[in-house]
């Protein structure tokens, strides 16, 4: 089976509402490998990979986020800028 790679910027309140944790947990119930970190910014920045079902099912669910998030932009960045190894599985948060 095929599988998709996206990478993925997050902007908005999505530092210190638990985004990471949650985006973990729906990237492990999707069974996706990649990763997930905060940045100096203020966003979030997340490299996963997948089916392409289980790819656009994260995409939608990083587009709303956990309740106390609130979304304002989401961007997918091109590969080279962020992921271009294997990705980690299970799903981990980078510090």
């Amino acid at each position: 089976m095929s599988k998709l790679r996206k990478c993925f910027r997050i902007q908005g309140r999505v530092q210190g509402v638990s985004f990471r944790a949650n985006t973990q947990e729906q990237a492990v119930a999707l069974q996706l490998s990649g990763w997930v970190r905060n940045c100096s910014d203020g966003s979030v920045e997340t490299a996963a990979e997948g089916t392409p079902q289980a790819m656009a099912e994260f995409e939608k669910w990083l587009q709303k986020g956990p309740r106390w998030a609130e979304v304002k932009m989401i961007q997918e960045l091109e590969r080279s800028e962020v992921e271009t190894g294997q990705l980690p599985l299970p799903f981990e948060i980078r510090y």
